[in-house]
């Protein structure tokens, strides 16, 4: 991936706004309307950023917002990249790299899923606690940029124990049921096979969606804290599933808005400064 061309966007962004934004929010399907509460916004359609793709999805908005939510400031996008669009992995995270060289340190980021976890029911929010990458590609595979990060990253941590405990703890004094989690990532984008849920499922995985690793993946090669968060649209229990469609993980998610929105609330809000900042060791 070309720093040249993530430094570009970075710039044209940070021109544009005053804060030093401190985290990056990552809206997945029928989740965007979060980015429409900032405070003090600034809105970046993508076609506007320098080097940006262009979200394709339906349920996706396809722009950047720049503001304060519950006084952190953060970048906010409505609507992500997915390797099944015909985007390589790194197209797919180049925001991710943009949002950390324009100063966010954390990241969180959600996605709308089907749930293999038996407990779980459409409209749970999940607190994802690991994942297992099973789209056969990884953001990082080619020439390493030593600027981003070290060629090897380590990924038994994925996801930011403090951070994890932190969403926990803001969901039990909002009086909000979350469950926690492994996503696993396909590359997507038709829907599993029973066979194939099913051996997800032996693997150990709760949670099965097309996005979210890849992201976490680059974010942690560059050191940042990552907070993942899936809206669970459907169940994909094997044997057991009777199909689902895409209008109806739009219908979930979009019934779900309002708790998801009042935890990423509650999460920012009860937070100290110091949460979102990491000594920046790579940019």
């Amino acid at each position: 991936m070309s720093l040249k061309k993530v430094k570009e966007a970075a710039e044209m962004l940070k021109s544009r706004f005053s804060f030093n934004p401190k985290a990056g929010l990552i809206l997945g399907s029928g989740l965007g309307d979060l980015a429409e509460e900032l405070d003090d916004a600034v809105v970046f359609p993508y076609e506007d950023i320098p080097h940006f793709p262009i979200s394709t999805v339906a349920g996706h908005k396809g722009q950047l917002v720049a503001g304060l939510l519950e006084g952190v400031p953060v970048l906010a996008m409505q609507g992500r990249f997915h390797f099944y669009e015909g985007y390589s992995m790194q197209d797919v995270t180049f925001p991710v790299r943009v949002m950390h060289e324009a100063g966010c340190e954390s990241l969180i980021v959600t996605n709308a899923c089907g749930a293999m976890n038996t407990e779980f029911s459409p409209g749970d929010l999940m607190i994802i606690t690991d994942h297992i990458n099973f789209t056969g590609a990884n953001p990082l595979i080619g020439k390493n940029t030593e600027e981003f990060g070290p060629r090897f990253p380590d990924m038994s941590r994925a996801y930011d124990e403090g951070l994890v405990v932190h969403a926990l703890d803001t969901a039990s004094s909002l009086s909000i049921d979350v469950q926690q989690g492994i996503y696993a990532a396909v590359s997507g984008p038709s829907y599993m096979a029973g066979a194939e849920l099913k051996m997800l499922q032996t693997c150990g995985a709760d949670t099965v969606g097309m996005s979210t690793v890849p992201e976490t993946i680059a974010a942690k090669h560059m050191g940042m804290n990552v907070l993942g968060i899936s809206c669970i649209t459907d169940m994909a229990v094997p044997g057991e599933t009777d199909g689902i469609t895409h209008e109806e993980v739009m219908k979930t998610a979009a019934a779900a808005k309002p708790v998801f929105k009042k935890l990423v609330r509650g999460i920012l809000g009860q937070s100290s400064k110091e949460t979102w900042e990491k000594e920046r060791t790579n940019l």
